[in-house]
């Protein structure tokens, strides 16, 4: 507090978000935020009888451009007249207007689903906001060209989707089906199987109407009054539906939210908030939205994806919510409601849970890939005080032989939270400082908020405001909301003008104190709003076009994230992968960079739900997530944050991070015991540097989650779909976290169809079998799946960097047949030149007793080369009967032996595996060895 009361101003902030925050400490009780009552089209949408929605017809159906193209006309009905839906008034013509639908089919099984209004008919010059920049540029290049409608039945429309499916219009009324070809056409999705389609069209406002909504002291004006969507989608064949994050929750799945059984619930809603402190087993929404929606069941799995920024309310039924009597056994109905928007939809047919994985991706893009360093151990607080306070720092690492890649630091480095700046008293000397870390092979992250302090000295706000960069509020002028620095403004990062001028200024030249070993931390970019309704920007505010905020709020932050990763991009020329952490996140945030789950609590509560959180962010997209490690509220108990760590230790991104009211949390600090453990957990993730730099290889080809749902590599085991406290790393790691303090014992389910060995002491379990297992402090549950291999790095170092020239060790688990798979993945770590063939691809395949090592490398793939003189140094074998006793090297026909050693990496592990020692073959060679 010292510092603060040298500058009033800062002293004065501190005081009132100290009192924000204690506010929303229980924002609950206290509505700060809204819940559906609050909500109107979420009210209105939620309290509409099913016959008092208007029943729309197809008409006019036709091919145009190789796609389907009709119109939807509306029946007569009454709308019942309320306070909130003043859409249902006498005279109202927007019910009576037809709408246009179109549907385009992509490759690999999708349907794009596009209503909207008719622009030739309304009665306004407002257009409804289509969402630009999110889907992949190359999108049209997949999409097939269809050249026959056929019909289907009296009053249906069927076209090909793909090899054994088709979909469906069905005219009167109105419905959407995806559906396999041939006897029987078994549906996979539909929509408005249940006539709850509804689409408030704009109209002109009457003279005696009021279009503003309240909240608290906060008045919308709702100029263009309301234009809310809702419509039903069934998932059929589906036991479970996933994904739509980001939610905290304890359940993997989706819980039903409304129907028989189910008490009064939330939607599930998707509207991104800077949540203090957030509930840890809630369908509110907190900072992030995707709305992307995947089924699986022992029949199907399929998915679907609505490109809408605004505002999302879900509903998951329950089985029976239509017909008590008839619950719809084998299939899922939900129900979306979105405040404003057009229909741009997605259907994914599978119909494997990896296919629909790769149907998504197709269309909002993979996983950026890392540098290699982003995969390793990141160590943050709020804040590391000052030049002193990071080498002190950095220097423990070194002294207590805890390897770490990356610094932080928050808002306070900054100079009066004016972002791109640096507090020349507390570190005068930024460059030399980020140079220190360089010659270790560490990096800094340094955090730049979308909030511009309103300070006219500040050149960043001074050439905002004469360029007219920000976002304006509802009377057209620059918004002013309240953020950490004080009175704020934040650049309009719908402009792709403004987000190029937002990313020049990560150049060496704008950011004066950075070097290119310094990346980006976006926070606060929901955006957070301390003064604003719900602790973010008015709905009313206007972007480029004049487009309101609730059109595009869920994809603020998105483009946000966008523009400082073109930044870094920009500052490398081009050459050097950008890192960017961002809290707020919207579908195709994965192209741009890492994401975690914000705010959380030093509580056993939060460790729980870090995994499914991770996994279902995973599902939809965003393979590069994680936890804080210990929390970033609160003083974790010691054996919570060694639990913290070693189970953090397998999330994609590995970060402890803590609030500056915590006591510090530097992993030497809570004594030699605790930070043994520590030590272990952080180097257990830096010997499998390979394998998850392997995994981020496959997400950003694929689409395919670093980790992973138990069902989504055992889709037949049904005992798997709703496992959240277990995972997958790849296919081969499985991990069970323990989530109880003082916790003796863990039942843990292994999956059926392999055996796994514990990754302790080699030991073989039987899947298809929960096992109780003893715990001890020293470890959580982990095994290896029966028929892997994994390939390790076992030397440590200080940092990622240094291991580079370190040798490899392959971990084999074999099956039942004595056989196994795996791979390796390899490039230098930091550039693009991967994009040209230069990398290293390496399958090892063990059968018949020879191992083997093969390139699958295509030869297409460019001309540039990568090359690596590591070798591996030591094969360990899980499963081998005994009686090995040599084995010998081709080419060169070396014999080695195979003797007992160790499994683990801790000292004085006792030998318990079969180990062939100094091989001494190159990663990059082919070669065999075979087992005398």
């Amino acid at each position: 507090m010292g510092r603060l009361n040298r500058r009033s101003p800062d002293a004065l902030i501190f005081l009132i978000f100290l009192v924000f925050l204690a506010s929303l400490t229980s924002a609950w009780k206290k509505d700060e935020f809204r819940s559906c009552r609050q909500t109107p089209f979420c009210k209105r949408a939620r309290g509409r009888a099913p016959n008092s929605l208007p029943s729309f017809s197809v008409a006019d159906v036709s091919l145009s451009d190789g796609a389907v193209s009709a119109r939807l006309v509306p029946a007569p009905t009454l709308r019942q007249v309320t306070d909130d839906d003043p859409s249902a008034a006498d005279g109202d013509d927007a019910s009576s207007r037809s709408l246009l639908l179109r549907l385009s089919v992509y490759r690999g099984g999708i349907l794009r689903l596009e209503i909207d209004e008719d622009p030739s008919s309304a009665p306004t010059t407002k257009r409804r906001f289509r969402l630009p920049d999110v889907l992949l540029p190359n999108l049209d290049d997949l999409r097939l060209w269809l050249s026959r409608l056929s019909p289907d039945g009296a009053s249906a429309t069927s076209f090909y989707l793909a090899d054994g499916f088709e979909g469906v219009l069905r005219h009167d009324p109105f419905q959407i089906v995806v559906r396999r070809a041939g006897s029987g056409g078994e549906p996979v999705l539909s929509l408005n199987s249940h006539g709850l389609f509804d689409f408030e069209q704009l109209r002109a406002k009457k003279d005696d109407e009021n279009w503003e909504e309240n909240f608290r002291s906060h008045t919308d004006s709702r100029p263009h009054g309301p234009q809310s969507i809702s419509f039903d989608v069934s998932f059929h064949g589906a036991d479970f539906v996933y994904g739509i994050p980001e939610h905290a929750s304890t359940s993997l799945s989706l819980r039903p939210t409304r129907g028989p059984g189910v008490d009064e619930s939330e939607p599930y809603r998707l509207f991104n908030l800077d949540v203090f402190e957030y509930l840890h087993d809630s369908p509110f929404g907190i900072y992030g939205s995707i709305p992307f929606m995947l089924s699986h069941g022992t029949r199907s799995t399929s998915g679907f994806f609505w490109l809408n920024a605004a505002e999302m309310q879900i509903d998951v039924l329950a089985p029976g919510w239509d017909d008590p009597a008839a619950p719809n056994a084998g299939r899922v109905d939900t129900f979306w409601m979105s405040e404003a928007g057009v229909v741009d939809a997605f259907f994914f047919v599978g119909p494997g849970p990896k296919d629909v994985l790769r149907q998504y991706a197709s269309v909002t893009g993979t996983q950026a890939m890392p540098q290699e360093f982003a995969v390793a151990y990141h160590q943050c607080r709020w804040n590391y005080r000052d030049e002193e306070d990071v080498a002190a720092v950095d220097a423990g690492f070194d002294e207590h032989d805890i390897p770490y890649d990356v610094l932080w630091l928050d808002i306070d480095h900054a100079d009066g939270k004016r972002y791109f700046t640096w507090d020349r008293v507390l570190f005068p000397h930024p460059e030399e400082m980020q140079n220190k870390l360089a010659a270790k092979g560490r990096h800094m992250v340094t955090i730049v908020d979308p909030h511009i302090k309103r300070d006219d000295s500040f050149y960043l706000h001074k050439e905002a405001t004469e360029k007219g960069y920000y976002v304006k509020d509802a009377s057209g002028k620059d918004f002013d909301g309240w953020c950490w620095p004080g009175s704020s403004s934040y650049p309009d990062m719908l402009n792709p003008e403004i987000r190029e001028w937002w990313a020049e200024k990560f150049s060496l030249k704008e950011y004066v104190g950075s070097t290119p070993s310094l990346y980006i931390w976006n926070d606060m970019n929901e955006p957070s709003v301390f003064n604003g309704p719900e602790v973010t920007m008015p709905r009313d505010a206007i972007h480029m076009g004049g487009v309101e905020h609730r059109e595009l709020h869920n994809a603020y932050g998105y483009y946000f994230h966008m523009a400082t990763s073109n930044g870094l991009l920009k500052r490398g020329n081009g050459k050097d992968r950008p890192f960017v952490l961002s809290r707020a996140i919207f579908a195709g945030s994965q192209r741009y960079g890492a994401i975690w789950t914000g705010d959380n609590s030093a509580d056993w509560d939060h460790l729980r739900v870090s995994v499914p959180m991770i996994l279902n962010l995973g599902l939809a997209g965003m393979s590069f997530s994680g936890a804080d490690v210990g929390g970033f509220f609160g003083n974790p108990e010691n054996d919570l944050l060694v639990r913290w760590y070693q189970l953090g230790a397998y999330y994609p991104f590995f970060r402890a991070h803590a609030h500056h009211d915590t006591k510090r949390r530097e992993p030497w600090l809570f004594g030699e015991q605790n930070t043994a453990l520590m030590r272990e957990a952080i180097h257990t993730r830096y010997s499998l540097l390979p394998y998850y730099y392997t995994l981020f290889r496959e997400a950003a080809v694929t689409g395919i989650p670093v980790m992973r749902p138990l069902w989504l590599e055992f889709p037949s085991d049904k005992e798997t779909y709703d496992n959240g406290e277990a995972f997958l790393v790849g296919s081969s790691l499985l991990v069970h976290g323990i989530y109880e303090k003082d916790q003796k014992s863990a039942s843990v389910y292994l999956p059926s169809g392999a055996s796994w060995f514990n990754l302790r002491n080699g030991v073989k379990f039987d899947g298809g079998v929960s096992h109780k297992l003893a715990v001890s402090e020293d470890s959580i549950p982990s095994f290896q799946r029966a028929g892997t291999i994994i390939p390790r790095k076992d030397r440590f170092r200080r940092s990622s960097t240094q291991m580079v020239n370190d040798p490899y060790t392959l971990v084999i688990a074999l099956n039942g047949s004595l056989a196994a798979e795996g791979e390796l993945y390899i490039d230098d770590g930091k550039s693009y030149d991967f994009e040209q063939g230069a990398y290293i691809h390496r399958r090892f395949i063990f059968a018949d007793r020879k191992l083997t090592s093969i390139d699958i490398r295509p030869s297409n793939v460019g001309d540039k080369k990568f090359s690596t003189d590591c070798t591996v140094e030591r094969i360990i074998l899980l499963g081998l009967p005994s009686g090995a006793k040599k084995a010998v090297v081709e080419p060169g026909n070396h014999e080695t032996n195979i003797e007992l050693g160790p499994l683990t990496l801790r000292r004085a592990s006792p030998p318990v595996a079969l180990t062939i020692r100094k091989p001494n073959v190159r990663v990059a060679d082919d070669w065999s060895l075979r087992i005398l």
